[in-house]
């Protein structure tokens, strides 16, 4: 699915739901899903302020706690950083390839792993709310070494 699909699907969704897009929401996801990869919330900062000198950090997190809550996009934990969700369409939880060389993201949906993890934590009286898999390693795309 293509930015503008995926747009399309926030939107819809928005609409279906009744949240509000507002116009910075709607510009901090369209950052996200024109970057090539990961992005921290300064970076973010500083790309809207170039077009909206008064932004400031409250401004981008309020933004990306809404898209968080509502699955439009992804944290990645360990990078501290953000990626668009490329299943806006349902929610789902957070499995990442990273590559090590060139960082791109990968997400992977899969019901089965997703299920896995959980009867691993159930066998351990423990209820899992939230997962993010990270998984670091080399894409294809990159040379070895």
């Amino acid at each position: 699915m293509n930015a503008k699909q995926l747009m399309a699907e926030v939107e819809g969704h928005c609409r279906s739901r009744g949240l509000r897009l507002t116009p910075t929401r709607r510009r901090v996801l369209e950052l996200l899903l024109a970057a090539d990869g990961p992005v921290k919330a300064y970076d973010l900062l500083d790309q809207l302020k170039a077009e909206r000198p008064g932004a400031a950090p409250p401004t981008i997190y309020r933004a990306l706690d809404f898209l968080l809550e509502n699955h439009f996009i992804h944290r990645l934990e360990t990078l501290n950083a953000f990626v668009s969700c490329i299943h806006p369409e349902h929610q789902h939880q957070g499995h990442f390839l990273i590559c090590e060389k060139c960082q791109s993201v990968t997400e992977v949906h899969d019901r089965a792993l997703a299920q896995a993890l959980s009867a691993v934590a159930a066998e351990h009286d423990f209820v899992a709310t939230r997962q993010v898999l990270e998984i670091y390693g080399r894409c294809m795309a990159c040379p070895p070494n």
